[in-house]
């Protein structure tokens, strides 16, 4: 089976073989989200590209909302994993699975119901209403196909396999690509089309993910299992809830740039777009090192590992300051090659070498933002990343609203590099709080003598 088990081995080369599958499947979505805004952008224009772009704080309200109840239910299923009790981990599974239908349902009708209120609210500018709504209509529609990938791929990496997802994205990544040329350059469907293709992607990775699991010997359902408990949808929903609000949070403040962005004109909407495409991609590798961590952290917080939790971070915080120095340097020093690359226009052009060097020199906060906030997410405490979220939303509204008059398009790079340093320092200080207090909680309940039973290795030990 491609499962692993985290709580045992060298920790940085598990961490290492782990982080490089998910990387590259991380990387790999964020290659058919920028082909479909090369596409959409050369193939349709500057508009279409403003109109899809437009599209995503609200679709990260949204979506975002899914994959943060599919993190927080994976916690569980990491530390089910971790303690090797296969009979709670498959009632944890069938639960999630009950749930994540009815949030589906309720998440696909009303985003399609308020989409146009949103829209009109966020100062949608009329020459791209048209071409947002019906991109927003086929994304949202397709929330089953997104929302069964998010979830599947999450319990996969919750049980040490990063390697399926990766497979599934390798196939889904060529077939959006190839989808989007067509329906784009083919089949003349316009913005529709991309959205189609990305749904019709997420069909294929989904089923991959979830045949993978359907093969899996011990989640497969056992006579002497127990139907889950009310008290087991009660802890789902208590761990997933506050991490999907933290995403949907944060996208609220997402939104209130993009609605003073919308009110600069169609051309900075289109520079925000393929800036938000450039951090949404170089943010990846520091994004993937939080992935692994959390489920790094999962298993082994159910395992009382706290010392392996503790090297394993020191491991993704690398990963992640050798990510800052590639990649936000490259945003420094060739913004305007970078934005070339998706903009045709040169004022929209001109607005994106605003935005680009700032980001890149503050992309360390972001990338250790990654990490630590997974790390305590990992553990169990979902309510301190929730509360980030808030502080993000507060920063970010606080910071665009302040100085949009004096700074202009310059202030949403500000507006970025302010919520996530107050997110980080929250996270950290949590982190190492909650670290401290667990480890010696754990260290006080297996005395050394059996912990050595356990595997289990105090990092404090009681007096």
């Amino acid at each position: 089976m491609n499962t692993t088990d985290l709580t045992q081995g060298r920790v940085g080369r598990g961490i290492l073989r782990f982080y490089f599958p998910l990387l590259a499947t991380a990387m790999l979505q964020q290659l058919y989200s920028f082909a479909d805004t090369a596409i959409v952008g050369r193939g349709l224009g500057d508009n279409a590209l403003a109109a899809v772009g437009n599209m995503g704080s609200l679709c990260f309200l949204i979506v975002g909302f899914s994959m943060g109840l599919a993190n927080g239910f994976s916690v569980l299923v990491a530390q089910s994993f971790g303690e090797k009790n296969f009979p709670q981990l498959r009632r944890t599974l069938k639960a999630m699975m009950r749930l994540s239908g009815g949030i589906t349902v309720l998440l696909t009708v009303l985003s399609i119901c308020f989409l146009r209120s949103v829209l009109v609210l966020l100062q949608t500018d009329s020459v791209i209403l048209h071409d947002s709504l019906v991109y927003g209509y086929v994304i949202f529609g397709g929330l089953l196909a997104t929302i069964a990938y998010n979830m599947s791929a999450g319990i996969l990496r919750s049980l040490g396999d990063s390697k399926t997802p990766l497979k599934a994205i390798v196939l889904s990544s060529a077939l959006n690509i190839i989808l989007d040329s067509v329906f784009i350059f083919v089949l003349k469907t316009g913005v529709a089309g991309a959205g189609i293709a990305t749904i019709l992607s997420q069909l294929i990775s989904a089923a991959v993910c979830l045949k993978r699991l359907s093969s899996i010997d011990f989640l497969k359902r056992d006579q002497s299992d127990e139907q889950p408990e009310l008290a087991l949808y009660l802890r789902l929903l208590k761990n997933g809830i506050p991490m999907a609000l933290m995403n949907s949070i944060t996208a609220i403040g997402c939104m209130t740039v993009q609605y003073y962005v919308n009110g600069l004109g169609v051309a900075f909407t289109s520079a925000y777009s393929a800036c938000s495409r450039y951090i949404n991609m170089f943010m990846q590798p520091a994004c993937t090192a939080g992935a692994t961590i959390s489920a790094f952290t999962g298993q082994n917080y159910g395992a009382k590992r706290f010392d392996r939790i503790r090297e394993g971070l020191s491991v993704c915080v690398g990963i992640a300051l050798v990510s800052y120095a590639v990649l936000g340097l490259a945003m420094f020093l060739f913004p305007r090659q970078l934005a070339s690359i998706l903009l045709s226009g040169q004022a929209q052009i001109s607005y994106a070498v605003q935005f680009l060097p700032v980001c890149g020199v503050m992309l360390f906060a972001v990338d250790l933002l990654f990490v630590f906030r997974n790390a305590v997410q990992g553990m169990g405490f979902p309510l301190i990343p929730m509360i980030s979220g808030i502080v993000e939303m507060v920063l970010r509204i606080g910071t665009i609203s302040l100085f949009i008059g004096r700074l202009g398009f310059r202030a949403t790079a500000y507006a970025e590099v302010f919520a996530w340093s107050g997110a980080l320092l929250l996270n950290t200080a949590a982190f190492l709080l909650i670290f401290a207090r667990e480890s010696r909680r754990a260290g006080a309940e297996f005395p050394e003598h059996i912990a050595k039973h356990r595997h289990f290795k105090p990092v404090f030990r009681s007096r």
